[in-house]
């Protein structure tokens, strides 16, 4: 479950102890997730108008996102020869770094493997250390390759057919960079305040800007344990958690595109506060969000934080009942690692650690909350509907 809905939670603890074909194998199983969830949410659930369809028509411009081409086969052929060549790309580019001598550990095994893992926003590593395993280039080009993942694959499509427009004019790819700006300069700060961190200005800056974008895109890689900085640079990562990639990409999480509808809407309501007699429509560039778009987006994400705060609560009370107790930090962290398929937490499922010391009954319910956090909650509850069980 973890490998098939791009979380990249692990309870591998020895990974030297296994052979090469099956940590390939985990890797192929998120590749395989993140283009089926892709084809998923671009050509199948926008027909029916779930996971913010209606949102990804209006802020790139397609008058249908099921058809970038007239017939739903080639739309998904279109996206599958895009992610298998940005995939290609990534493990090409690796593995020129490692015959280049600035990344000496980087073998074809091991680009292909995490080619796999960037481009799904995924996380899986065949290395213990993570990214951290490999020179700074390495953890460069990693960076721009999550970051691509986590772009809204509509738009990436009319980028390589040499329409720049749609990308620069679009919002949500606004908002989504700044709030990786954002991201990097607290998380910035907060490590050059941190008097554990021994880096130098260069390191800060990497490793900001790398778990920044690990974080946000839901690919929860690490370049370095950041399990071990200050309190203040781990829960700006665990806010980074509820954030996620563009809509219409691999990534997990409530995603920008939601954030931006809510954030418009907020100070749409706030200036109506003001000036009651005022007509303040949603807007996503020129084009108007319907009120009942606007609605959806604050239901899922109240739906997204209600099952985020019981999964925390049912680890806490179950740790407890097993024996295997865990603080309140780790059991938030856990949670929401788990709902928005991030991977690692903090505490003892940290970056370099394991879920391995959690309770056998609360891995059930990871397993749970990463299913259904993976499929956007929606078509769950709409299975556990009286009414979808009868005509």
């Amino acid at each position: 479950m973890s490998g098939i809905t791009t979380t990249g939670a692990t309870v591998i603890r020895d990974f030297d102890a296994h052979s090469q074909a099956l940590l390939m194998w985990r890797q192929v199983l998120q590749w395989l997730g993140g283009l089926g969830v892709l084809l998923l949410a671009t050509a199948v659930l926008s027909r029916l108008s779930v996971a913010g369809a209606q949102l990804m028509e209006t802020e790139t411009r397609t008058e249908n996102v099921t058809k970038l081409t007239p017939g739903i086969e080639d739309t998904a052929r279109i996206l599958g020869l895009l992610y298998l060549g940005l995939t290609a790309a990534a493990a090409a580019i690796l593995f020129a770094l490692g015959v280049s001598g600035l990344a000496p550990k980087m073998t074809l095994f091991d680009a292909i493997a995490h080619a796999f893992t960037a481009i799904a926003t995924a996380g899986f590593s065949p290395r213990a250390e993570s990214i951290g395993a490999f020179s700074p280039p390495v953890q460069w080009a990693v960076t721009l390759f999550m970051i691509v993942g986590a772009t809204n694959f509509v738009l990436l499509y009319a980028l390589v057919r040499g329409d720049t427009d749609r990308l620069r004019q679009s919002e949500e790819f606004h908002f989504y960079v700044g709030i990786l700006g954002v991201g990097t300069l607290l998380i910035g700060g907060l490590l050059v305040l941190d008097q554990g961190f021994t880096g130098g200005v260069g390191a800060t800056v990497r490793h900001a800007v790398f778990q920044t974008a690990a974080i946000v895109t839901t690919t929860g890689y690490a370049s370095t344990d950041f399990s071990t900085w200050s309190a203040g640079a781990k829960n700006v990562l665990f806010v980074m958690m509820f954030i996620g990639g563009m809509a219409g990409s691999t990534t997990c999480s409530i995603k920008t595109l939601r954030w931006l509808i809510v954030t418009k809407s907020f100070w749409r309501d706030l200036n109506v506060s003001a000036h009651r007699w005022s007509v303040r429509p949603v807007r996503l560039g020129r084009e108007i969000v319907d009120e009942d778009t606007v609605r959806d987006v604050y239901a899922y994400t109240l739906v997204a934080l209600v099952f985020f705060i019981l999964g925390t609560v049912l680890l806490v009370a179950d740790g407890e009942r097993a024996g295997a107790p865990i603080t309140e930090f780790e059991a938030l962290s856990a949670a929401a690692s788990m709902f928005f398929n991030i991977g690692p937490a903090f505490g003892q499922a940290g970056p370099y650690g394991t879920y391995e010391g959690f309770a056998q009954s609360s891995k059930v319910l990871m397993i749970l909350l990463m299913w259904v956090g993976r499929i956007e909650i929606v078509p769950v509850l709409v299975m556990l509907t009286p009414t979808f069980w009868t005509r």
